[in-house]
């Protein structure tokens, strides 16, 4: 790791452990391993370094919902649980910056960044495609439905470790849960095979009383 790597990696712990006020030159610089004459040669200032960390690296690759839907539930989860990963890593950082926001809005790219629109527009996608395979068949807003399930990930990673009397499942449990309820406000199957296997059970029941006659009823 180069210098300009180290100073970069540096600014981002001490601003996610003390804030934009207790991120002094002095205290990152010693983080870093380098004197403070290195750091203002390299970036300059103070904001400027902070703001290089905030806005180092792009929009990261979280995985893809497939593009012919078969098991909503399966696909949903193993999604979502990368979306999670990804936000309860940073939530520290992510956390602080939204505490500085209102002295400091250039945080809000972060923010963004950390819960990539790219996100919201696949899931939106994902979405739609459920609806024109027939497997969701209630009425519903995408977009809204996109939303609320993305915003109950980033609420359960952002305070999962702060509020531990609300969060009695562990997090595959809980992201289950979210894709559960999201899944049937939409009305959408959770698979395609369990879809198939509910239409063929009339026909396997019929398939039974032929060979064994109708079931007899034993009251107690």
């Amino acid at each position: 790791m180069d210098i300009r790597e180290k100073l970069l990696d540096a600014a981002a712990q001490v601003y996610a452990e003390t804030g934009y006020r207790g991120a002094t030159t002095r205290r990152i610089a010693q983080q870093a391993g380098v004197n403070e004459i290195t750091l203002f040669r390299h970036f300059g200032s103070k904001h400027a370094l902070i703001q290089a960390a905030l806005d180092c690296g792009g929009p990261p690759s979280l995985g893809s919902l497939p593009e012919a839907p078969r098991h909503p539930d399966r696909e949903l989860r193993a999604w979502c649980r990368l979306q999670f990963d990804h936000l309860y890593q940073h939530r520290a950082i992510i956390r602080t910056v939204l505490g500085d926001i209102a002295e400091h809005p250039e945080g809000a790219s972060f923010v963004a960044r950390s819960c990539p629109s790219t996100s919201l527009q696949e899931l939106h996608a994902y979405l739609l495609r459920l609806r024109q395979h027939g497997m969701a068949r209630a009425p519903f807003n995408a977009a809204s439905a996109a939303a609320m399930l993305l915003g109950a990930l980033f609420a359960e990673a952002m305070v999962r470790d702060l509020m531990p009397e609300l969060h009695h499942k562990d997090a595959d449990s809980t992201i289950g849960d979210y894709v559960k309820l999201m899944l049937q406000a939409i009305g959408a199957a959770p698979s395609a095979t369990s879809s198939a296997r509910r239409a063929a059970a009339p026909v396997a029941t019929k398939s039974r009383q032929r060979r064994h006659g109708p079931s007899e009823r034993h009251d107690a």
